[in-house]
C-alpha cells in the first residue's frame, strides 16, 4: 500500500498541488488524468521517490518492491535488451552478475562457495532460472521477437526500446507498477496485450494515460489532479467524466433541490453500476459503485475546448477518387498501387503500422508532395482542411503572436472575429498575444484546430490529431469530428476516437497495400481475428 500523507510540492513561490492525502491499495488500477502541465508525471516521480514534496510524505509498506516504467531510451544503451528488462528487479540482477563474476574466479576460496551457495538460493527465491523465459514472454507479449534479447539496446529503434522499457516495468511481480504514458508508441496489438496485463495484476497500479479506452478497461479508479488538488474517484474514465459532468450542471442549477439532485445522481449511479463486461476489473468497479455515495462523486472543475467544424456548403455526390497511387521512400515502397474511392459522407480512420505510408497519403492528397505513379482527383464540389502531422513549419519561422498567427488566414481579420475563435479553444485575455514560437505541442494543435474550424471545409483530412493533447481536448476534438455533417479522413491509435467517429476503416500494410473495410474499428478488429489477420 501507498499512503500518502499531507503532501505539497511549490514550484518558484506557486503551488502545483498542496495538502494531497491518498491512499493506494493492492489490487486496484488507478488512472491519473489533468490538463498538460497540472502535476500528472511530477506526481508519480513524488510517488517514485525519484522527486521529494516541499511538505508531506509518501509512506510505503516495508519490503515492497516499486517498478516504474523509464523514459530514458538512452540509459541502457550499453546493455542488451535481456540485462535491461532483468533490471526491473534490480536485486536479482545484482545478484546474477556477482555469481557470474564468483565462478570466473581462478582462485575460488571456501568462503567464495558459502557465499556462492546464499546467492543461489536467493536467486532461486526471486525465480531467477525463469527470467530468461519470463523476460521472452513480456517481448512476445509486445509483438517483438525472442532474438531481440541479445542485441544491444543501442543497436535497437526507439519504438523497440519503449517496448524493452515497458517489459522491464512489467518484470518479475513487482508490488506497485508506476507507468508514465505506457501506450505511447504501442501499436493497438500491444495495446491490447497490456490490457490483458494489467486487468490479472494483482499488485497496484498508477497509470499516466490519455488513453480513454486503455482507461476505461484497466481503472478501477480515477486520480484527478485538478487545481492544485489531487483526488480519487471511483470508477473508469467513462464514469468519472460523465458525472463530473452531472455534478457541474447541479451546482450550476441552485434552485435545484437537493433530494432531487441526490435521486438523480443515484440514478445515474445505478445505470452505470449495471453496465456489463467481461473484464475483473469491471466487476471490482461495480462492486466499488453500488457503494458509492453522492458525496464521493466528482466535481471537476476542469475545462473543455469547443470543436466545431461548419461547412459552407455541402459537398456534391463525387467525393474523392484515388487509382493507382505509388510512392517510395528511401527505395522502400510505402504505397503500392492504392485504389481508394471515398464516397459522399464517409468517415474513414487510417490505421495501421505503416505510419510513413498514412502520413505519405494525406502529404500526396495536401498538394504538399507529388506521388511516383497513380492519380488522384477531389470532387469539383469539395474543400478540404489539412492537418499535418508534424505542424512546426506553420510556427517555427513565424515572429507573430497567436492572434496575429491566426489573422493571416482569415478573410475576417477583425479582433473580436478572431477571439471568437480562439476562446473556443481556451484561448483568452492576454493569451492571444503570446509569440507562437514558444506554444506548447498542445497549444499548436489547438491554434491548428482554430485555423481548421475557420475555413468551412466539407473535407477534413487529419494524421494524427490526438497527439500533445490532453484528455479534455481530445474528447472535444472526438465530439466535433462525430457532429460533423462532412467527410472526415483520419489516422490515430486512440482506440475510442476510431470507434466513435470511424464508419470505415482502412488499414495501411507495411508492403504499401491496404484493407479497405466498411464497418466500426471493433467490428474490423474482429473480422481480423477471424480471418487470422495478425499486421
Amino acid at each position: 500500500m501507498i499512503t500518502v500523507s499531507d503532501v505539497s510540492l511549490n514550484f518558484s513561490g506557486q503551488n502545483l498541488f498542496q495538502h494531497v492525502d491518498l491512499k493506494f491499495t493492492p489490487g486496484n488500477c488507478y488512472g491519473v488524468i489533468g490538463a498538460n502541465g497540472a502535476g500528472k508525471s511530477t506526481f508519480l516521480r513524488i510517488l517514485s521517490g525519484d522527486l521529494e514534496p516541499s511538505s508531506g510524505e509518501v509512506i510505503i509498506d516495508k519490503g515492497t518492491r516499486m517498478s516504474v516504467l523509464k523514459q530514458d531510451h538512452f540509459a541502457y544503451d550499453e546493455f542488451t535488451a535481456l540485462d535491461t528488462i532483468i533490471q526491473g528487479n534490480m536485486r536479482l540482477y545484482e545478484i546474477m552478475k556477482q555469481k557470474d563474476a564468483l565462478y570466473a574466479k581462478e582462485d575460488f576460496t571456501e568462503e567464495d562457495g558459502v557465499l556462492a551457495s546464499e546467492l543461489e538460493a536467493e536467486f532461486a527465491e526471486l525465480n531467477g532460472w525463469d527470467a530468461e523465459t519470463d523476460a521472452g514472454r513480456l517481448i512476445q507479449g509486445l509483438g517483438l521477437d525472442l532474438s531481440l534479447l541479445e542485441q544491444p539496446m543501442k543497436n535497437l529503434p526507439d519504438k523497440d526500446k519503449v517496448k524493452i522499457l515497458l517489459a522491464q516495468a512489467l518484470f518479475g511481480e513487482p508490488d506497485i507498477i508506476l507507468l508514465d504514458e505506457p501506450t505511447n508508441h504501442l501499436d493497438l496489438a500491444s495495446v491490447a496485450w497490456l490490457e490483458e496485463f494489467l486487468i490479472s495484476y494483482v499488485g497496484t497500479v498508477i497509470v499516466v494515460s490519455h488513453d480513454r479506452h486503455f482507461l476505461n478497461n484497466v481503472c478501477t479508479h480515477i486520480v484527478d489532479v485538478d487545481y492544485t488538488q489531487i483526488k480519487i474517484y471511483v470508477g473508469n474514465y467513462d464514469f468519472w467524466y460523465e458525472s463530473s459532468q452531472l455534478m457541474q450542471r447541479m451546482i450550476r442549477d441552485q434552485s435545484k433541490k437537493r433530494e432531487d439532485k441526490i435521486k438523480e445522481l443515484q440514478s445515474f449511479i445505478e445505470r452505470f453500476s449495471a453496465n456489463k463486461s467481461k473484464s475483473r476489473q469491471a466487476t471490482a468497479r461495480k462492486k466499488l459503485l453500488e457503494k458509492l455515495s453522492v458525496e464521493e462523486m466528482p466535481a471537476s472543475s476542469r475545462r473543455y475546448p469547443f470543436v466545431s467544424f461548419q461547412m459552407d456548403r455541402e459537398a456534391g455526390k463525387d467525393i474523392l477518387l484515388i487509382e493507382d497511387l505509388c510512392y517510395a521512400v528511401d527505395g522502400v515502397q510505402v504505397l503500392d498501387h492504392v485504389s481508394i474511392r471515398v464516397e459522399k459522407g464517409d468517415k474513414i480512420a487510417v490505421v495501421g503500422q505503416n505510419e510513413v505510408g498514412i502520413t505519405a497519403l494525406f502529404r500526396i492528397l495536401a498538394g504538399e508532395i507529388e506521388p511516383d505513379s497513380g492519380r488522384f482527383k477531389w470532387g469539383g464540389t469539395t474543400s478540404f482542411s489539412y492537418f499535418p502531422k508534424d505542424n512546426n513549419a506553420y510556427f517555427d519561422q513565424s515572429d507573430k503572436n497567436i492572434i496575429q498567427w491566426l489573422q493571416q488566414y482569415s478573410t475576417d481579420d477583425t479582433e473580436t472575429y478572431l477571439r471568437g475563435f480562439l476562446g473556443k479553444m481556451l484561448f483568452s485575455g492576454d493569451d492571444v498575444f503570446k509569440p507562437v514560437k514558444v506554444l506548447s505541442g498542445g497549444e499548436k494543435v489547438r491554434c491548428m484546430l482554430s485555423r481548421m474550424m475557420m475555413f468551412g471545409s466539407n473535407v477534413l483530412m487529419l494524421d494524427q490529431p490526438t497527439n500533445h493533447l490532453d484528455l479534455e481536448s481530445i474528447t472535444a476534438v472526438n465530439n466535433g469530428l462525430i457532429d460533423f455533417k462532412g467527410n472526415v479522413l483520419f489516422s490515430s491509435y486512440d482506440h475510442q476516437f476510431v470507434q466513435t467517429v470511424a464508419d470505415r476503416i482502412i488499414q495501411f500494410n507495411m508492403d504499401g497495400t491496404i484493407l479497405d473495410k466498411r464497418m466500426t474499428y471493433d467490428e474490423f478488429l474482429e473480422f481480423k481475428a477471424e480471418k487470422g489477420i495478425t499486421e
